[in-house]
């Protein structure tokens, strides 16, 4: 009879023990100096700014799913002064893009037109959609590929013998660049220098591309939400380096991204790397 009483309490036990195990998040939100924040915040300093950076890693669906509800958000209360605009997209694109935003072009023949990335219909197709559906510009902001390797493989030097109709895709030459900026040294380091500057100036060509298209179809009064590799935004650097040399006065908000085994303070190497950080567990699945 004590055998049998035992049983049930001890079940009992172990059942309680389980319901102690620590309660799963998704994600966690930062300020620029470690302190926490919220997605409210996000918001709310999203409202307010000309221009709105969402670095992200390309595989990550929270940063995804994150772009979409901040969208969806900031055209509740900007509507039609809401500019939507990214990395993924390169600008000779642009005219079949928004053939597509039109209705005048299926998405198959989109497919077919633009140079889609590989994680286009899970993380990207919500975004052009969302636009389509509520008449909003999407903006290609991105260097045909191609061009950057040229600088890559021969120096920015290469670029001069393109014609007009070529180098209509890429920002006017010749482009600033700054070696001593944290985001291409990194890169000329961890390259061990092999390419010499090449390699960070096919980079920064990117950069000032993205900054210059993003440019030309933002309006005072605007936001412009641009989707683009944290890399590409973090430190207020990069594309974010090029806008402030042509308007050092607009405001900018830039939202980076880290992932952390603990994401319940922000790690030392997140810190100041956008106005908001978004940690998420390094055990995150990913997109591909």
């Amino acid at each position: 009879m004590k055998t049998k009483f035992l049983i049930p309490i001890l079940g009992l036990f172990t059942l309680s023990f389980t319901f102690k195990t620590t309660e799963k998040i998704a994600y966690s939100v930062f300020s620029s100096q470690g302190k926490k924040a919220s997605y409210q915040q996000i918001l709310a300093a999203a409202q307010s700014a000309d221009i709105v950076f969402f670095g992200e890693h390309h595989n990550n669906p929270i940063h995804h799913w994150l772009q979409l509800e901040l969208t969806k958000d900031l055209f509740a209360v900007k509507k039609d002064k809401l500019v939507l605009g990214a990395e993924m997209f390169e600008a000779d694109n642009q005219r079949a893009l928004n053939s597509y935003l039109a209705g005048t072009l299926d998405e198959k023949k989109l497919k077919d037109s633009v140079r889609l990335w590989p994680n286009y219909k899970t993380d990207y197709k919500p975004l052009v959609d969302f636009a389509k559906t509520n008449k909003l510009a999407f903006i290609a902001t991105n260097v045909p590929r191609k061009y950057a390797n040229m600088v890559y493989m021969k120096g920015t030097e290469s670029l001069d013998s393109l014609p007009a109709s070529e180098r209509q895709w890429i920002c006017p030459l010749p482009f600033k660049y700054d070696p001593e900026l944290k985001c291409y040294k990194e890169i000329f380091e961890n390259a061990g220098g092999h390419g010499g500057q090449n390699l960070p100036k096919s980079q920064a060509l990117k950069d000032a591309t993205m900054a210059y298209f993003l440019l030309q179809n933002w309006k005072t009064g605007q936001t412009f939400l641009h989707y683009n590799g944290a890399y590409h935004s973090d430190n207020h650097q990069s594309i974010v380096w090029y806008v402030k040399q042509q308007k050092p006065d607009l405001k900018i908000v830039v939202i980076s991204v880290a992932e952390q085994d603990n994401i319940d303070q922000l790690g030392k190497e997140g810190k100041g790397l956008g106005d908001f950080i978004i940690v998420t567990p390094a055990t995150l699945t990913k997109t591909h």
